[in-house]
């Protein structure tokens, strides 16, 4: 019969158990989140402040930029102090509050890109149809949509992940609590529960990426039609990102959950979790901003306004 017994707290795995490695993971994790931290706070706030990037396609880039922050936000820090402490514990509620948070900002942000791609879709293939289709309040509705969905696939996963027993054994082989991981440290056999949840997120990621391919084959098929040259450069660097980070987001994050415990090796693991929990929060602001001719002009304004500021700040006080 399984040694069963009352779980207080989880010991996450961190990269090396050499001192020196672990301070180089924790400096490498803190300086990939501060380039996150900077760059999606910098497009929250260039697009909140310029009217001019109030339209759908902003709207939601802000909203991808705060979940990207969130995301990264729910895992990277704890790692950090971990390292830095030699302490690898983290509390039940703890894991608990950090497995809710991660499903709940990684399932809202595939919805997200999803309604971008449809976004990308009528203003490519449908122009003259756009204001009135992408209107303000279908923008609130997908957004609602997608973090009640991210809300609901949270909860499902923490419940029937937290109520299954225990064993004695506490070490969780991965940088935060993610599900594959605690299911290899459960003492049943059985997760039906999980497994229908596991079974329902990964149906809807798979309607979702072919919602995407079909919406990306209209696009490009109407890009490739534009005979201005310039017109289809820019609707290839507006469209290109956004499908390279999905893949890299939703391939990632399938390998890592639909993998074989039993084949599981823990550095590859660890590895292949950050590119689905790390990676995309930290490219995303880089491809958006860094391609993004406004988003180029809408930063060069905030920085001219801030020294103007700045400027007239220091000739008020002679």
């Amino acid at each position: 019969m399984a040694n069963l017994t009352i779980v207080t707290g989880f010991l996450l795995m961190g990269f090396s158990d050499i001192w020196e490695l672990q301070i180089l993971h924790a400096m490498l994790f803190l300086l990939i989140y501060l380039v996150a931290l900077i760059g999606n706070l910098l497009i929250f706030i260039i697009i909140s402040l310029d009217r001019k990037l109030h339209t759908p396609m902003y709207f939601f880039l802000r909203n991808l930029s705060f979940l990207d922050l969130c995301l990264i936000s729910v895992t990277v820090p704890k790692s950090i102090t971990n390292s830095l402490s030699h302490n690898c514990s983290i509390s039940f509620l703890g894991c608990v509050s950090q497995l809710f948070l991660m499903i709940l900002f990684a399932i809202t942000e595939l919805f997200l890109l999803t309604a971008m791609s449809y976004d990308r879709y009528v203003a490519i293939c449908q122009p003259l149809n756009y204001e009135v289709i992408m209107n303000s309040e279908t923008c609130v509705k997908m957004e609602a949509a997608s973090w009640l969905s991210g809300g609901l696939f949270g909860v499902l996963y923490s419940a029937t992940i937290f109520t299954l027993p225990f064993c004695d054994s506490r070490e969780i082989h991965q940088f935060f609590c993610d599900v594959p991981s605690l299911l290899r440290i459960s003492c049943s056999d059985s997760h039906l529960a999980v497994n229908v949840t596991l079974s329902l997120a990964f149906s809807l990621g798979i309607l979702s990426s072919i919602y995407i391919i079909i919406s990306y084959s209209y696009i490009f098929s109407t890009v490739l039609k534009i005979p201005n040259t310039e017109g289809r450069s820019k609707a290839f660097s507006t469209c290109l990102p956004h499908l390279i980070v999905l893949i890299v987001f939703v391939t990632t994050g399938s390998i890592s959950y639909l993998k074989p415990s039993q084949e599981s090796d823990s550095v590859l693991e660890l590895l292949l979790s950050m590119f689905y929990t790390v990676v995309p929060p930290t490219l995303n602001p880089v491809i958006y901003s860094l391609r993004n001719k406004d988003m180029k002009i809408a930063l060069r304004k905030l920085i001219t306004w801030k020294y103007f500021s700045k400027g007239l700040i220091l000739k008020s006080f002679p």
